[in-house]
């Protein structure tokens, strides 16, 4: 076990963890009393982590900031992430370093912030091992070297839109029977994830299919992996639409097929 190093006054925490995976956190600047700043995942080559609904296997990892001083809160924002397939189906995440933004903010303005994570994680190359890290930062508001980095991550993140038209959109949801369907306009390349309501909702990953509008990409994905006794039908969906570094976010109600 690695012990954590004090927090310090400096732009980034020592990493944490061993040569497959480790983890840190990095400042960036504070803007409109916010303190941007970001948990950064190093993965050597070859091993893979998860997103937030990692598909049909994996587990998404899992964050704590109770141990923080003058903290009022702390809101992660995921960066978009790739589909991955190898012999154990479909999963969602990451197979490069990535950063997750954070926006903190004090619970009394003007007085230090200091940063503890600790954080729950599984790391993958053809085995999966459970990883951990803990790390600490003070948060100084100023622009360092990692500064541009969160900036970059924070462009990551889906933006939210709503159904309907443009270049990317997510322009229908529709049913037949217990299949979803859902037509976009988007660059080629494209890939789409759906998450239920709640998360023990455990949706395949949608695959591209034929049949969408002319102009159009079409997705489609059963109603697989519902919790016991659940009707879908009015439930929302949260749709993310990924195109290089391009991503929206559109919560849809499923309609009655």
């Amino acid at each position: 076990m690695l012990a954590v190093a004090p927090a310090v006054a400096s732009d980034a925490s020592p990493w944490d963890g061993t040569q497959r995976a480790a983890v840190r956190l990095i400042a960036g600047t504070q803007r409109d009393g916010v303190h941007h700043a970001g948990v950064e995942i190093r993965l050597a080559p070859g091993w893979k982590t998860y997103w937030r609904y990692p598909g049909d296997s994996g587990i998404p990892p899992r964050f704590d900031f109770s141990n923080s001083r003058n903290v009022k809160s702390v809101t992660l924002r995921w960066p978009a992430p790739q589909r991955l397939t190898d012999e154990g189906g479909t999963s969602i995440g990451y197979k490069h370093d990535v950063v997750f933004p954070l926006d903190v903010v004090a619970q009394h303005a003007g007085e230090p912030v200091t940063l503890a994570l600790g954080i729950d994680y599984a790391v993958c190359e053809r085995l999966c091992v459970p990883a951990d890290g803990k790390a600490e930062l003070t948060l100084s508001g100023k622009a360092g070297e990692h500064a541009q980095k969160i900036v970059q991550a924070e462009a990551l993140v889906p933006r939210p839109a709503e159904l309907g038209g443009g270049a990317f959109a997510i322009h229908a949801v529709k049913r037949e029977g217990r299949k979803v369907l859902v037509d976009l306009t988007a660059p080629a390349g494209v890939e789409l994830f759906a998450e239920g309501p709640a998360p023990d909702w455990a949706l395949p990953v949608p695959a591209a299919v034929d049949g969408a509008p002319a102009g159009q990409q079409r997705f489609a994905f059963e109603l697989d992996g519902l919790p016991p006794d659940t009707k879908p039908d009015g439930a929302t969906l949260k749709l993310t639409a990924v195109a290089g570094e391009q991503a929206i976010e559109v919560s849809a109600r499923l309609p009655a097929p």
